[in-house]
């Protein structure tokens, strides 16, 4: 009876995270042919990349900057629209972009008096602002969700390393449980 609920908890763990996977992206697929009224499965997901690449493409245009900039202007002005536009914005300029903010790994002594480590991101490398010249600001992912905390930090407490901050990012987001 041991040997048959091992082989199911091993079935369970091989199983479930290849079905949810293909569940998310044909949920997200058929969400998307939903959106555009398709009758062909995976259309709206190739339509929606034609069209995000198409405003990119635009975007990068200098005839179109001046629009984005005056859009951006205007949604900074209203007062509710313009923080929920300002936070996304600077989430999704964290990730990507010219100014990816979590590019620097760090590991950050939090103690003093024992061995205890967290693995973070130099996000700001002056604290002047708020009149703390000998820190720096580190934000730490959560593990398994989509949230973190961020500390201003000693400067001689933070070691940078050398590794590719993806690969640092999916390590603390799994829980330590992947690779480095």
């Amino acid at each position: 009876m041991k040997n048959l609920f091992r082989y199911f908890l091993n079935g369970f763990l091989i199983v479930a995270p290849i079905s949810l996977t293909v569940y998310i992206i044909v949920a997200i697929i058929n969400w998307l042919d939903n959106l555009f009224y398709l009758d062909y499965p995976g259309i709206g997901l190739l339509l929606i990349i034609i069209l995000v690449t198409l405003v990119g493409f635009i975007g990068s245009s200098f005839l179109v900057k001046p629009f984005f900039v005056l859009t951006e202007r205007i949604m900074s002005r209203l007062p509710l629209v313009n923080m929920i536009y300002s936070s996304l914005k600077d989430l999704f300029d964290a990730f990507v972009g010219e100014n990816q903010k979590f590019n620097q790994p760090v590991l950050v002594k939090m103690t003093q008096f024992n061995d205890t480590y967290k693995l973070g991101f130099v996000t700001q490398l002056s604290m002047d602002a708020v009149n703390l010249p000998d820190k720096v600001a580190v934000y730490f992912p959560h593990s398994y969700n989509f949230s973190g905390e961020l500390f201003l930090v000693a400067r001689e407490n933070v070691t940078y390393l050398e590794i590719p901050s993806s690969e640092v990012m999916k390590f603390v987001v799994s829980g330590g449980v992947s690779k480095i």
